[in-house]
């Protein structure tokens, strides 16, 4: 259970055990029942949750702080957008066909 939480909220998984011993030191009888409890409430980790470590890399980001997961992904989308038109400029220009012309001589 601890390194399903660790995993859920992006903390090391020897902080939250070391949380869990301080907790039962102090504690006991409510962080023993709550264990319990989280043991039978909370569901098993599908064992092929992620298709690879960059889909669980990307999913954990999202999960830890979206905010800055979706201002990259922003970021990433314009890059890709700028390419885009950039591409599209070079294909619709009259350098284009004259670039195209070139390497049909050379064949």
């Amino acid at each position: 259970m601890c390194a399903g939480l660790a995993d859920y909220f992006g903390i090391d998984l020897a902080v939250v055990r070391v949380l869990t011993v301080i907790g039962f030191l102090f504690f006991f009888p409510a962080t023993f029942l709550t264990y319990v409890a989280l043991c039978f409430i909370l569901p098993v980790k599908p064992t092929r949750l992620y298709r690879d470590e960059r889909d669980e890399r990307f999913w954990r980001g999202v999960r830890v702080s979206p905010q800055n997961m979706f201002s990259g992904l922003r970021h990433r989308f314009r890059e890709l957008d700028a390419r885009m038109q950039r591409m599209e400029r070079y294909v619709t220009s009259s350098r284009y066909n004259l670039d195209r012309e070139f390497e049909n001589l050379k064949d």
